[in-house]
């Protein structure tokens, strides 16, 4: 027993759940050499790599499984015959009458009459689409395809400036900015988004109406939070903060520094203040190409406000690095040890008595200057912690809005045979024949096996959203992380190939030429010829439509 699927409804049986992802594509990697993300690929690459040797492994003391029976190796024969088996009836329905046909009459006078009437009507709609065939239709059809071939070289022509790089080992522009990398999307979909544009056409409208109060909005909560908050928690540390003593004149001298970068940077945003409404209303323009590009500005934009905090977290956390490097080589020192570069190991070092009481000298400046700088440190790295979390919310936000399975979450709740899952084979409860004449043999109970079709889950739906939600704890909440922030290395945001993937995983890993475009739109086409059934019925040949000859 099954439920026979429809196909006018796009439903059918599958063995294997379907991909609503291409497979997976090499890409070459850009990561600079001994930077956190080129670690990280590399760790990933060796854990793949330990796991499918752990596995080849695994195969050798599994038991072996025993071939497939006939029966098993006709399965896919018999699905597929399955969905066929709606066509299959409705080819039986509309040859049926030919079984047992009657020889027709004469027709008679009127009969010829509307027979010739029908026969000219045929005639002239004939001619008619064949003029629109032969004259209108190929300059419609060179029109399009000159259309379509110059939009395609002007997106191709974007793609490259967007994917240039001056070095292979160098990131390209849709790697450093989320505009960038929006176009970028967008036009690689072209050449090969109506949830999107419904969102867009929303949001453009409210901030487009709205871009004077979004303007405000903006300019307040950056003044207050970026520049004025940020000038206080400086002046606050350059006097003893939290009672902690610092070093008065190192204070005083980075406090005051930070302060002339803060003083002239509000000085820039007072002049970008009177073309700011100008700006949120570009930015709202943007989104009738989908809700993701106005974010995607908003991204970029929050990256160039914020510039001064970024570059205040690079100057604290290279002085603190700095420091920290230095401390360690001179506590080797006291060990009477020394850090062998070449061999990347400790060894034994003979040092004078000049050196080790200038060492001394050096470490117990430098250790009492160390609070001074930690504070100013942890300052800004909180806050650069703080513009990344808020960066990779937006980031996040793009991703699934770029690739939310809207249309098969839709179809999942509204005709779930429509994205198959799988089968399974239910056993049903024994089936006895009600009301049953007096002394008559009760039939034996029969059992029936339903054949059904498993609906794709909702797990392997957003199964790419699980991936990236791993991503990215894997990069921030890392012990590496911490270990970075700890010692003052850099830390990065995350990468865009590995948080966009989510995007790219729906576009091909190669995108067609030019040439192949036009090719492909030019050549042409031969129509497949049918196979040949030789039927005959009652001594007479059919034909496809049902008649015979």
């Amino acid at each position: 027993m099954f439920d026979r699927p429809l196909p006018n409804r796009m439903q059918y049986i599958s063995l294997d759940p379907i991909i609503l992802a291409l497979g997976d594509k090499s890409e070459k990697a850009i990561h600079e050499p001994g930077s956190l993300d080129a670690e990280e690929e590399k760790d990933e690459i060796k854990n793949r790599k330990r796991t499918k040797d752990l596995v080849e492994k695994l195969k050798f003391h599994t038991v072996v499984e025993h071939p497939p029976s006939p029966k098993e190796r006709a399965l896919q024969r018999i699905v597929n015959q399955i969905n066929c088996s709606f066509e299959l009836q409705k080819l039986l329905q509309k040859n049926i009458s030919l079984v047992g046909r009657r020889s027709r009459r004469s027709l008679s006078v009127s009969e010829r009459v509307v027979e010739s009437a029908t026969t000219m009507r045929d005639f002239v709609l004939m001619a008619i689409w064949q003029s629109v065939t032969v004259y209108i239709y190929p300059i419609l059809r060179k029109a399009f395809i000159i259309g379509l071939v110059g939009h395609r070289i002007v997106a191709e022509a974007l793609l490259l400036v967007l994917e240039w790089r001056a070095k292979p080992d160098y990131a390209a522009l849709k790697d450093i900015s989320a505009t960038a990398q929006q176009v970028e999307i967008r036009l690689q979909q072209f050449c090969y988004f109506p949830f999107q544009i419904i969102i867009g056409f929303a949001l453009g409208s409210y901030i487009i109406d709205n871009s004077v109060w979004v303007a405000e909005c903006i300019d307040i909560t950056l003044g207050s939070y970026t520049i004025t908050a940020l000038g206080s928690i400086v002046v606050w540390l350059k006097d003893q903060p939290a009672g902690l003593k610092l070093n008065n004149e190192l204070a005083a001298f980075l406090g005051d520094l930070f302060l002339w970068v803060i003083d002239h940077w509000s000085n820039c945003i007072e002049a970008l203040r009177p073309i700011l409404p100008q700006l949120i209303w570009f930015i709202g323009f943007s989104s009738f190409a989908g809700a993701s590009m106005p974010i995607a500005l908003f991204s970029d934009l929050l990256s160039i406000l914020t510039l001064h905090i970024y570059s205040f977290y690079i100057a604290s956390a290279r002085i603190f690095n700095w420091q920290y490097d230095i401390l360690l080589s001179l506590f080797q020192l006291f060990r009477g040890k020394k850090y062998n570069v070449l061999r990347k190991r400790i060894d034994s070092c003979d040092y004078d008595l000049d050196q080790l009481l200038l060492g001394t000298i050096l470490f117990t400046l430098l250790f009492f200057l160390l609070p001074t700088v930690v504070v100013f440190y942890l300052t800004f790295a909180c806050t650069r912690m703080a513009i990344i979390s808020l960066k990779a919310v937006l980031d996040t936000l793009l991703a699934c809005l770029n690739h939310f399975p809207l249309f098969a979450l839709m179809l999942r709740i509204k005709d779930s045979q429509r994205l198959p899952g799988g089968i399974r084979f239910e056993l049903r409860d024994t089936q006895q024949l009600p009301n049953l004449p007096a002394g008559s043999a009760a039939p034996p109970p029969t059992s029936y096996i339903y054949f059904k079709s498993v609906p794709l889950t909702f797990r392997a739906m957003f199964h790419q959203y699980f991936q990236l939600g791993h991503r990215i704890r894997k990069h921030y909440v890392s012990p590496r992380v911490l270990l970075c922030l700890a010692t003052g290395r850099f830390v990065p945001p995350i990468h865009r190939k590995n948080l966009y993937s989510l995007q790219y995983s729906m576009l091909p890993a190669r995108r067609q030429g030019i040439m192949d475009m036009w090719i492909a739109l030019t050549e042409p086409t031969t129509p497949k010829q049918m196979p040949y059934f030789d039927l005959k019925m009652n001594g007479k040949r059919l034909n496809g439509n049902g008649r015979r000859h």
